[in-house]
This record gives C-alpha cells, structure tokens and sequence, in this order.
C-alpha cells in the first residue's frame, strides 16, 4: 500500500495545524475504490493523534463487518448514532450535534459523500462536516475519487457506473491535506477475493462488474492525475494574480432546450481545473425563451443546470440579447475568455442549409476570432466526449492585456465601515443601486447619476443578481485609481428580483478602466469565498458594518489569505 500525501506543510504539518487553529482543519485519505485501505489509515490516524495528547473520537465509522477494521476502531471512543425512522423504517445517521456538543479536538468522518436521510439537518455528509469544522473541531475523513461531481460523465463513459453520491470538487481542493491511498489493481483484487471487501456472496458478482482490472486502472489514473492537479493548484496559488486573468479563462455556453448542460458544466469545470483558470457559466436569454415564454419543465431544467454550474465553481451569468453569437463574442472579450465550450448545434432544416445558413456553432467559429471554440457532441447522454471542432490560435488576440493588479491585499481590504449598507425593509433592485453608488464619497468615480446608470444598463442587458443569494453589479470607470467595492446587506431580499433564492448580499465593484485584471481578480475571489455557506450565513445575519468585516476577517485568516 502506498500512501501520497499532499499537503500545505511537511507531513506532520495536520498535527500542527491541529494545535494552532481556529477552525477546525480537513483531512481527506482519497483512494479509488472500496478496500484499498482508506478508513484503515483513517483509524491509524486517530491512534497516532491520541498518542500525541490530541483529544480524538469516531464520528462515524463504516466498517461493513471488516474484522480488521473493528479491531482498530477499539480504543477510540465513538460517537453512537442518532436514530430516526423514516416512512416505518429504522435509520440511523451521524449525530452531528453531539459532536459539536462534546467538542473533541479531532474527529474520525468515514465515507465523505454519503447522503444523509430525509429530514435530516443537512442532506449530504459534507455538509454536516462543514459544520463541524465551523466549531472549531478538525476532522479526518475517506472519499473515493469517483464521488466528486466533475467526474460523473467520465466515470459512467469509462467505468460504467452512475455514481449516485457525489460533492462539489470545491470540497477537495479545500481540503488542507490529502492523503492518497494506494494499491494496485492486482492487489485489490486479491484482497476482493479473501473476503477482505465484501461478503463471499458478493465477490463474483464485483469481479466481473466494477472490479474489472480495466475499471480499476482508470479509476487509478484517476485519481493520481487529481492528485497531480491538486498539487499544482496549491503550487501556483500564491502566485501574483494576474498570472490566472490569461485569456486561457473559459466559458461555457448553456441553452434552456440543450441536451446535458450538465455534461458541458463538468467538462469545462475539468478544462479550467487544468489550465488553472477562473471560468464563467452564460446564459444568453432571447425573448423566445424568457420566462413567460418557455414551460416549468423548461425552467426548472435550466435553474437547475445553473445551480449545478455555480456548485462546480463557475461565476453563473444570464445576458439578455437577440444576436446569441454576438452576445457570447461580447462576454468573452470583456471577461477576456480564451476557450468557449459550447454542445453541439440541433440540425437546420433543409432549406436554411440549402440557402447558406449556418447554425449557431459555426457562425461562432466563423467570428471567434482568436478564441479556441470547444464543441462537444451532447447529441448522446452515453457518447463519447470529445471535442467535434476546434479553432486554435493566439487567444490572447480576444482578451487583450493585462495590469498587474496587487494581490497582496485580501478582499476585506476594500470593505470599510462606511461602504456596508443594511437594509431592513425589502429594497428593489434601482435603489439598492442608487444607495450603494452614493455610498462611495470620492471624487473619482466621477458623477455618481452616470455610475448608477451604467450599472442599471449592465442590468438590463445582463442581470448580475444570481439564483444563489448574490448580486454582482460592476463596472470599469475611467480615472479610478483603485477599486471600490460596497456591500449592502437587504436582509428581506431585494423584492423585484426573482431569483430561486432572496438575494440578500449586492457586491458593488467599481474598478479602473486600464485594469481588467483587477474587476476578473475581485469577482473571481468573492465568487469563491462565497461558496462557503458559513461565510455566506454571517454577512447575511451580521447585525452591523462590524459584524461583516469580522465575518470576512475570520474567514480570511482561516484561510491564510489574511495580511
């Protein structure tokens, strides 16, 4: 068995950052499938950490009757199960509560994604960890590599298999230390055939099925090229900003008729992970399919895929526009988006292929000048994934240059006292706005009318207030020499909006005209922070401007990006 660690530090640094840390630190021991060894080295963990005079205890353990297994949880004290029935039956989950109440210093999670049962407090496990690290108690736990959500498609094409329980990528590369566990397919395979894994009943039926050498060489690769990626990103994350705001940024294009959004969404989540790049998720809505228009299944369809891309780490934008190919060229010039991902056209009809009309993806080749245009066959759930057509040459001809922006400071450094507004009445888009503009009392943002209503067309054109609970409103001004950013707080939701959740935070970011660099940088790193829903949780109950600044403050130096 081999074991890769992967983490910020030396390989003793969890225990470290164990005895320094206010919130609580993320163990996960990754492997590619079940037997490999995962909450084995999970529980030698425990033991090591108790020998240290670390206060640990079993949260959850999943042994599956494995002897071994049970034999090294004893001495560890666990955590009994909450139990609740559901429709006549018994089910017996994580009792997450009792672990906050007793508070030990560490505890033992095994198998990550599970989901939880209905009616439960959260409905996956990861999430119910997240709490647990918001009290301050670090844990360590098990995930196969299959489970993470950009992964899907490519594990059901190469394995054969829908896996049904996945968590958001976010989760691992959040993860303060990973620790591959590893053996080779010939040896998991002798362990499947000792009973080591499942019951006796059962190893036939996994020898031809998942157990197939084929489908545990790829899960390998897998996982190891994850790995690879994970170290990298970690690598280059401190590297100045502007090095990630290349015009290699990628795009993709959704459609509220288009077949496998979500296949498009994981795909380019993958290509950005690879490239280390922010990317952004568009919709652009015609008036055929604006919401009095396109039916409830339609609707839901693409809400859906649209929480699905903000869940794989896009920044998600809906663009109003006629012109769909000249709205996409728009955003990709101004987001300076090198790769644009789009799934294949639907067929033109005879005449308009006689007549010289070209549908919507060649027309997007034709005028994408400088950009790389990656189409990818959705025609078929089961297809192979590949890319149909490309076109390839200097993307930096879209994005156009770059300025250095300065990424020494962490995002709270643009927040003041003064430039965090509440409201406790529910306010409507134009004068959240308006009072968010007239917040800012410096001359260089110039005439505030002139601001406030560059921002209201951005609006119209492309409504920066997302279906999460975020509004983004932005804008480059000329003769600003650095930027501003204003955060109001509607606490009732803003009342013209319709969003599948109230927005409740509106981020106004004013940036230079000669610096897009700095406006990519901000969006991309408040987009980030605020996927953390305990971040999200204290801005939107903080009772005053010093309340949201120590909600950022605390988030900032848990997460080492704190001057």
């Amino acid at each position: 068995m081999r074991l890769n660690h992967f983490s910020k530090n030396r390989p003793d640094s969890f225990l470290r950052m164990i005895r320094r840390a206010n919130r609580g630190r993320l163990k996960i021991f990754l492997g590619y499938g079940a037997g490999v060894g995962k909450t084995y080295q999970m529980l030698l963990e425990g033991h090591r950490l108790r020998a240290e005079g670390i206060d640990v205890v079993i949260g959850l353990l999943e042994s599956h009757g494995r002897i071994d297994v049970e034999r090294l949880a004893e001495g560890l004290v666990l955590i009994p199960r909450r139990v609740q029935e559901y429709r006549g039956t018994i089910i017996q989950e994580m009792d997450t509560g009792a672990i906050i109440g007793i508070k030990p210093q560490v505890t033992l999670i095994d198998e990550l994604a599970h989901s939880n049962a209905p009616g439960s407090h959260n409905a996956k496990r990861y999430e119910d960890v997240e709490d647990i690290l918001e009290s301050g108690i670090h844990v360590v736990t098990t995930l196969n590599i299959q489970h993470l959500e950009s992964l899907y498609d490519t594990v059901e094409r190469e394995v054969g298999i829908k896996v049904r329980e996945r968590i958001p990528d976010s989760v691992l590369f959040d993860a303060d230390e990973i620790v591959n566990v590893d053996i080779t397919p010939e040896d998991l395979q002798k362990r499947l055939k000792e009973g080591k894994i499942y019951p006796h009943e059962r190893i036939q039926i996994a020898l031809e099925h998942f157990f197939r050498e084929a489908n545990l060489e790829t899960l390998r690769e897998l996982t190891l090229r994850e790995l690879a990626a994970q170290i990298d990103s970690k690598r280059r994350e401190h590297v100045a900003y502007e090095d990630n705001l290349s015009p290699d940024q990628v795009m993709v294009c959704l459609s509220s008729r288009g077949p496998n959004s979500e296949m498009l969404l994981r795909y380019a989540s993958r290509l950005a992970g690879r490239l280390n790049r922010n990317w952004y998720a568009l919709y652009v809505q015609t008036p055929s399919e604006a919401p009095s228009v396109i039916d409830p299944e339609t609707q839901q369809a693409l809400s859906s895929a649209l929480t699905l891309a903000k869940q794989l780490g896009a920044l998600v934008f809906t663009h109003k526009g006629e012109d769909v190919v000249a709205t996409i060229l728009c955003f990709a010039r101004e987001y300076r988006c090198g790769h644009i991902v789009i799934g294949s056209p639907g067929r033109l009809s005879l005449w308009k292929s006689l007549t010289g009309h070209k549908n919507l993806v060649a027309s997007l080749i034709d005028l994408a000048h400088g950009a790389t245009v990656v189409v990818l066959d959705t025609r078929r759930y089961d297809s192979q994934v590949g890319i149909a057509q490309t076109k390839k040459s200097d993307a930096s001809k879209l994005g156009g240059g770059t300025t250095a922006t300065d990424k020494s400071h962490p995002f709270s450094y643009y927040l003041t006292t003064g430039r965090i507004l509440f409201w406790d009445q529910p306010v409507n888009r134009e004068n959240a706005l308006r009072e968010l503009v007239s917040s800012v009392n410096t001359p260089e943002i110039g005439n505030p009318d002139i601001v406030f209503d560059g921002l209201m067309r951005r609006e119209q054109q492309s409504s920066t207030f997302l279906n999460e609970g975020v509004a983004f409103p932005h804008a480059r001004l000329s003769g600003l020499s650095k930027p501003v950013v204003v955060l109001g707080v509607a606490r009732h939701g803003v009342s013209d909006t319709v969003t599948l959740e109230p927005v409740k935070l509106i981020f106004m970011i004013l940036t230079p005209e000669e610096s897009p660099s700095t406006q990519l940088s901000l969006l991309g790193e408040i987009s980030h922070a605020l996927k953390n829903r305990h971040l999200f949780q204290g801005l939107s109950n903080a009772k005053n401007p010093y309340e949201a600044l120590l909600a950022f403050g605390r988030w900032e130096t848990e997460r080492g990006n704190a001057p």
